[in-house]
């Protein structure tokens, strides 16, 4: 596996797992404890996640919860700009990841608020012109499997071999960036789009089947409703639960873990560490 990216000239090491921290500058993202609509919040979020130990700042203005509300290109780009304005001046070597599928928010994100990464949930599928602006940019390019959109994700949990599609899925669009140039690529499974309860803890199960690609593996399953429509409660009450899937992910391969809750996190990759788990 390629044990380092190179975000805007800095090497980061993935040869032992790292915590990306969740910062949802939008008012419509499942987990409401996570949205920070404020510089002050937004400034105490990432304050807190980077005390915490979080390697990567992800910053996601556009909520890909089923069923969100879509929002204009510009809006967008207006929250990332508040976030990245608090972020440049606070926090100035944080390494920070936007979290969009528009090709022209990712630039924008990029070239003119110093983002170093995208994280792309729809893998290229939403916006023709995103493989080729990564390849312009010069990014690590975090590619997400999902069908179908944010919208209507769910109604596409229909797979003749679930895992022989996101397997193709990846191959084919791993080829493509190569070809373009994108030498720095990450593959997120995409739990909980397009993905059935049952289906999510069959792709958690067989999670280092992923090893294939020998690319960085991230994972976010933070407070899901796999977590707690299998065992009770709600978003505010799955913390426990999500521990225990990053857990098992770590000792399945898992290389970057996407959480709302970083220490927690941190906290399983130490344990894993120790025991020789990783």
């Amino acid at each position: 596996m390629h044990s380092t990216i190179n975000c805007k000239g800095k090497l980061i090491d993935l040869s032992k797992p790292l915590v990306m921290g969740i910062v949802n500058v939008n008012d419509d993202s499942f987990y409401s404890g996570s949205r920070c609509l404020t510089e002050d919040l937004i400034k105490g979020r990432v304050q807190l996640h980077l005390h915490h130990g979080a390697s990567i700042i992800d910053i996601g203005a556009y909520s890909t919860r089923p069923g969100c509300v879509d929002i204009e290109p510009e809006v967008e780009k207006e929250r990332i700009a508040l976030a990245m304005k608090v972020i440049n001046h606070h926090f100035p070597d944080a390494i920070v990841s936007v979290d969009t599928f528009r090709a022209d928010v990712a630039r924008y994100a990029v070239e003119e608020c110093g983002v170093a990464i995208v994280n792309d949930i729809s893998g290229g599928t939403l916006d023709d012109r995103m493989y080729d602006t990564v390849a312009e940019l010069h990014v690590p390019y975090i590619m997400m499997h999902i069908k179908g959109t944010p919208q209507t994700m769910q109604q596409f949990c229909h797979y003749d071999n679930m895992m022989d599609e996101i397997i193709k899925f990846f191959a084919e669009r791993v080829e493509r960036l190569k070809l373009l140039g994108v030498n720095d690529i990450i593959i997120d499974p995409g739990f909980g789009f397009a993905k059935d309860l049952d289906q999510n803890y069959e792709l958690m199960n067989r999670l280092d089947e992923f090893k294939v690609f020998e690319l960085p593996i991230l994972v976010g399953i933070s407070r899901k409703s796999m977590i707690y429509k299998l065992i009770g409660g709600a978003p505010d009450t799955a913390l426990n639960g999500t521990t225990v899937l990053n857990t098992i992910a770590l000792t399945k391969g898992a290389n970057i873990l996407r959480v709302h809750d970083v220490q927690p996190a941190m906290e399983a990759i130490r344990i894993c560490e120790k025991i020789g788990l990783i």
